[in-house]
């Protein structure tokens, strides 16, 4: 069985009919998933490996570029440029149309970042982007060392460059994250207790107020199993989150409305194909996706 129905509503945003499909596999750990409308083109990341994977209908699964940096989280911005999360270089970079690659962030107050790990573009072209520690907890993705931010911090990127800004501190490891249709919300899982059983697996909530700074960021759901990682936000605000089991669906009210099964724990997931309706699935070894009824946000 693929779906579990915890509200009747959940029936709008699925395919009954549609089955989970593995379109590839024999990766360490899948992670950021991206999908590039102009090529057909998803990449993510297979962390452990240390290579961004390619694949589209006609080509399958396929090595893209390695070594990667250790590379985790990806976003297209504005103009179509890949945004890749490193957890190799500890930075944010961004690939320009003519292959050149540009450091957006590696450095807060003087100090490396952790191991940035999941970003998003705001609709005002500002990156956003979380810096857990996963990548320097051991050599498996990234390199071990000591970290030297004071926090795990959740950041942002003006539009037009400079330092990042930390925009919260108070996590114990931020992970994935995701804007509201409207641009006025934003969605960040706190992953901790994926080494630590008494950090509660939740999705917290952030307002925006009208110059960009952040209000409340209390606990909007629970994620159980969890712990939550990547997370994705549909046209009409329904929150699709990663899980140990699968992934979540929410209503933009804070209910869970069912869940799709996924053999493997699921690190990541996007929106895309031809039509912006399927959902592609990031899980522990392999690549899966599923028609469904919703299309991304942006």
């Amino acid at each position: 069985m693929t779906y579990v129905e915890h509200d009747p509503r959940f029936r709008a945003l699925i395919q009954p009919s549609a089955r989970l499909e593995c379109l590839g596999s024999g990766l360490r750990w899948a992670e950021g998933p991206v999908w590039f409308p102009m090529l057909r083109t998803l990449l993510l990341s297979d962390i452990p490996n240390d290579r961004i994977m390619a694949w589209t209908e006609q080509g399958g699964l396929v090595p893209f570029h390695a070594p990667a940096g250790y590379t985790n989280g990806h976003t297209r911005d504005r103009e179509g440029r890949l945004v890749s999360c490193e957890h190799g270089g500890r930075r944010v970079v961004r690939w320009e149309h003519d292959g050149r690659i540009t450091v957006l962030a590696e450095r807060f107050a003087g100090r490396r970042l952790n191991s940035p790990n999941d970003v998003v573009v705001a609709a005002d072209g500002a990156i956003w982007f979380t810096d857990p520690t996963y990548g320097i907890l051991s050599d498996y993705e990234g390199f071990e060392a000591d970290p030297e931010q004071d926090a795990r911090g959740l950041y942002r990127i003006a539009s037009e460059g400079g330092e990042p800004e930390r925009m919260a501190s108070d996590f114990v490891q931020p992970n994935g994250l995701a804007f509201s249709p409207n641009g006025r919300r934003l969605y960040v899982a706190e992953s901790g207790s994926s080494h630590d059983p008494s950090v509660p697996s939740i999705l917290r909530a952030f307002d925006l107020d009208g110059s960009g700074r952040l209000r409340g960021g209390g606990e909007w759901a629970r994620v159980e199993p969890g712990p939550p990682d990547g997370l994705r936000v549909d046209a009409k605000g329904h929150v699709w989150c990663s899980a140990a089991d699968g992934v979540h669906v929410f209503h933009p009210d804070g209910d869970l409305l069912g869940r799709i099964l996924v053999p493997e724990r699921v690190a990541n997931l996007c929106f895309g194909g031809s039509r912006g309706h399927r959902l592609f699935i990031a899980a522990t070894t392999s690549l899966y996706a599923v028609f469904v009824n919703a299309r991304s946000a942006i």
